[in-house]
């Protein structure tokens, strides 16, 4: 299982930059960033990686409502160029409540839509011609978007239903998954994703999996600040059917938390659950951070 770091693009560029050494400096050179309400992901990241070109980045995830394909493939090729084909392009499909209530979009049959979207998207990504008119998706193209000459870049899309995951074993590279526990990954995640990629004859697919992570002395204070923090997606219809499927209450229950043989012991869980690659959202104070970062370094050097 690869080590990867989520890494926050908020704030002034320059502030982004120095997260980005930083975390190289210690070592990592795998990061993922969301696409929320702050700065555009991937123009960061064509920054970033122009900068460190040893960098792999992808977006977890780009909302797909706000984008038309051909827009996106477009940007996406471009950053595969600038960064040197490292980029990771990870899509989903948001929220009902930010969806409709901030955009003024419609959310009806989101699956549905996803599927006409990825129709379009996965080949233009390819760089391949296009003609795809769906009832929500309609994308004509004349040649490839963005540069002519450049590495696919990854497609993942964010999957929890098991519909959602049967599209993306049958027609992208894999998943990320977020507030879904090891259980809920060993016995519905994977199985269902890997089963769609063979019955698809399409390789074994990238289970990305980003949990809150801190090697603390103090559980009891670190879970409630992220439950107190992240207690948003325990509302969230998708991430509450993970949750409820596992069998938590809140956020802090999926957590890695505890001494540092704790944490390497849920790591490994997840590694023997089929998860391929865990992005650690950071929680706990500055102490805390250096020695979850340690830990990972350790376990990823393993």
């Amino acid at each position: 299982m690869d080590i990867a770091i989520g890494m926050d693009v908020d704030g002034p560029l320059e502030k982004t930059l120095e997260r980005a050494a930083g975390l190289r400096e210690r070592g990592f050179t795998r990061m993922w960033s969301s696409q929320i309400f702050g700065p555009d992901t991937l123009t960061v990241f064509a920054v970033v990686g122009r900068e460190y070109p040893d960098l792999d980045l992808g977006t977890a995830v780009v909302p797909i409502q706000t984008r038309h394909p051909t827009m996106l493939a477009a940007q996406a090729r471009t950053v595969q160029e600038a960064i040197g084909g490292r980029l990771s392009l990870g899509i989903g499909l948001s929220h009902k409540a930010v969806v409709e209530g901030m955009w003024g979009i419609s959310f009806d049959h989101p699956a549905n839509y996803m599927g006409e979207y990825l129709e379009a998207l996965a080949p233009m990504l390819r760089g391949e011609r296009v003609n795809v008119h769906g009832e929500r998706v309609s994308a004509v193209t004349i040649g490839a978007l963005g540069p002519g000459d450049v590495r696919t870049p990854a497609l993942l899309v964010a999957a929890l239903a098991p519909r959602m995951l049967e599209m993306a074993g049958t027609v992208t590279d894999g998943t990320l998954t977020w507030m879904t526990g090891v259980k809920t990954l060993a016995t519905h995640v994977v199985p269902t994703i890997n089963a769609a990629a063979t019955a698809a004859g399409r390789p074994t697919p990238r289970v990305v999996c980003s949990l809150p992570i801190s090697v603390t002395s103090d559980v009891a204070d670190t879970r409630d600040t992220v439950n107190e923090r992240l207690a948003i997606y325990g509302t969230l219809p998708s991430y509450r059917a993970m949750l409820d499927r596992e069998g938590a209450d809140g956020p802090a229950d999926v957590g890695l938390f505890g001494t540092r043989e704790q944490v390497l012991e849920k790591l490994h869980e997840l590694a023997e659950a089929g998860v391929t690659e865990f992005s650690a959202s950071m929680a706990g104070g500055a102490d805390d951070r250096d020695e979850t970062y340690d830990t990972l370094f350790e376990f990823q050097a393993t």
